[in-house]
C-alpha cells in the first residue's frame, strides 16, 4: 500500500487577500499606498510592501526632477536620465514580484529607507 504524502503547509504563508493588497500597494504606487494605509493598516505584510512602494515613488519623483535638469545635457544627460528611469522600473518590477511571492524580501536601499517610516 502506498503511503500518502502529507502536504506541508508553512506557517509563513500569506493569505491571498493579503497578497492582493500588497501587490496593489506596489502596483498602484502612491494610490496603492493610500489604499493599503486605509484598508490594511495593521497588516504587517501589506504595510511592508506599501512602505516600499512609497520609497520607490519618492525615488521616481527625485529621478524625474534629475531627468529634467540633466536631460538638457547632450548625450551624458540623456544617458543619466535613461539610467535612472531603468533603475526605477527595475525597482518597481522587483517590488511587484516580491509582493506576489508572499514573502518579505529586502530590496537594497529601499528596505532601509522604508523601515524608517513608522505607520
Amino acid at each position: 500500500m502506498a503511503k500518502k504524502k502529507k502536504s506541508k503547509k508553512s506557517n509563513n504563508k500569506v493569505e491571498s487577500n493579503t497578497i492582493l493588497y500588497a501587490f496593489l500597494a506596489t502596483f498602484l504606487s502612491i494610490v496603492g499606498f493610500i489604499i493599503a494605509l486605509i484598508a490594511e493598516p495593521k497588516n504587517k505584510y501589506v504595510m511592508y510592501h506599501a512602505k516600499h512602494s512609497l520609497v520607490i515613488f519618492i525615488f521616481a519623483i527625485i529621478a524625474g526632477i534629475i531627468n529634467v535638469i540633466v536631460g538638457w545635457i547632450p548625450i551624458i544627460g540623456w544617458l543619466i536620465a535613461t539610467g535612472l528611469s531603468i533603475i526605477i522600473t527595475i525597482l518597481w518590477l522587483i517590488s511587484w514580484i516580491f509582493a506576489l511571492m508572499g514573502e518579505k524580501r529586502d530590496i537594497p536601499v529601499v528596505t532601509e529607507l522604508a523601515n524608517k517610516f513608522k505607520f
